[in-house]
């Protein structure tokens, strides 16, 4: 199975990320048209297919996913660790000390997936999200970087 990412091309595609949050996110935790220019976003591809997206804010040396969603045919195989992984090695590779995300309280399968690849909760904010009702927690991954590298 190929695995790529690819930048997406914005105004061009922002249909077809607003088709896809659509497929993925409950209405109250879209994001509206003008959100989605406002953000980096990013494709998953899985065997050529659009699998998943991500999104980010670069905000001074963090860098805050706004989102990260897979389509439900692509889930439970072991591809959110894929794109975890591809967010944190950009992280890394673009020079960010940290990464932090919101998600939603309930939410236990993001939260350990987080916590897998060493984000920590850093506070939890009550009634952040509506339509249900519920509280965010904000994680936070905190980089390393070698001040040299070694041949």
């Amino acid at each position: 199975m190929r695995v790529e990412f690819r930048k997406a091309a914005l105004p061009r595609e922002l249909r077809a990320l607003i088709a896809f949050d659509r497929r993925v996110f409950p209405a109250a935790d879209r994001f509206n048209a003008a959100y989605w220019q406002e953000v980096e976003s990013w494709w998953m591809f899985v065997g050529g297919v659009k699998a998943g997206c991500c999104a980010f804010e670069k905000r001074g040396k963090t860098l805050y996913l706004s989102t990260t969603g897979l389509l439900p045919r692509f889930q439970e195989q072991g591809l959110g660790a894929i794109l975890k992984s591809w967010e944190v090695a950009y992280a890394r590779y673009h020079g960010f000390r940290r990464v932090s995300a919101h998600c939603r309280k309930r939410n236990t399968r993001m939260i350990a997936l987080n916590r897998q690849f060493g984000f920590r909760i850093v506070r939890t904010i009550r009634g952040y999200y509506t339509d249900p009702e519920d509280a965010a927690v904000l994680m936070e991954l905190r980089l390393r970087h070698a001040n040299h590298i070694s041949r």
